[in-house]
């Protein structure tokens, strides 16, 4: 079955040009150099160029990206999986989704609908990462009521097991991609991509981890316009925040385990706050990718 959904991008390659043009201006300045001395400057910007393209995908120049989902396997099921598409090819959502978008949204995968319970991720140890269902001890993974919001996570973003985060109680990440809880009015299928406006932040601790809640909305959503920090959502959503974090501090409790907790004083960050985050974080990911981070948790990179 292929269904496809649009997600409409701007993003430029800010970087590259600068390079091109400072070799360009190395290129004049240099005539009375040797000819090796111009040769070499233009060959330092485009190895800047490549060595940019391919560890920031998130300043990639694409007008419009339409992405197609492939199922396979019956849902639910150990073998269910949504593949992702880009014309005939297999891509990855983690790796070649573009983060941020010109207009200052971004990217948004949805693992998950709001007002369901099958506990969907990006399967981030298989080739192309998939978006599966969770288990444990052999069985498919349920949340034990519904979520009240879509969820999911930022591509391009991923929380360093091994970087120690001194504001967070010395928390270390929880080697997952970025969370994302999209308040809007829509219900998302499993797979969208959308465009997100970043609002706020909760450092959720579980099991021992910093594992980052972004609370986010549809940049579509009726109420986009008037959503543009921590505060706006209060007033547009009243209870909205407090509702976030106790479904999250609460979820686990029915299966006999302790209630989750957070850092920062409980408090959801605002959205500078939330994009720095953000910005950190697709930063551990460009590390791990570019093999600057040794890759010990066995991800899939591709």
């Amino acid at each position: 079955r292929l269904t496809l959904f649009h997600s409409h991008t701007q993003i430029t390659y800010p970087i590259t040009m600068a390079a091109l043009a400072t070799a360009a201006r190395t290129a004049v300045f240099a005539r009375a150099a040797p000819v090796n001395a111009q040769r070499a400057a233009f060959a330092a910007a485009r190895v800047q160029a490549k060595s940019v393209r391919r560890a920031t995908l998130s300043t990639r120049s694409v007008t419009t990206a339409s992405y197609g989902k492939k199922e396979e396997g019956s849902f639910p099921s150990t073998e269910y999986r949504i593949f992702f598409t880009e014309g005939e090819k297999t891509i990855s959502p983690w790796h070649d989704v573009p983060l941020y978008n010109d207009d200052g949204t971004l990217n948004a995968i949805i693992e998950i609908p709001k007002e369901s319970q099958a506990k969907m991720e990006v399967a981030t140890d298989e080739k192309s990462t998939p978006i599966k269902q969770d288990m444990k001890k052999g069985k498919l993974r349920d949340y034990p009521y519904n979520i009240n919001w879509n969820y999911g996570m930022f591509p391009l973003t991923w929380e360093d097991p091994a970087h120690k985060n001194d504001e967070v109680e010395g928390m270390f990440g929880d080697n997952d991609p970025v969370d994302i809880v999209e308040i809007g009015s829509k219900t998302h299928a499993m797979g969208s991509v959308i465009k997100v406006k970043a609002l706020g932040v909760l450092a959720m601790i579980d099991d021992g981890e910093l594992d980052w809640k972004v609370i986010a909305i549809d940049a579509s959503d009726e109420k986009a316009a008037a959503c543009n920090d921590v505060a706006d959502v209060e007033k547009e959503f009243p209870g909205t925040i407090d509702a976030i974090r106790t479904w999250f501090r609460d979820y686990k409790i029915p299966d006999g385990k302790p209630a989750n907790k957070y850092g920062l004083n409980d408090e959801c960050m605002n959205k500078e706050y939330t994009m720095k985050v953000i910005a950190e974080t697709h930063e551990f990911y460009n590390a791990l990718m570019s093999g600057k981070r040794e890759n010990t948790e066995e991800l899939s990179l591709e």
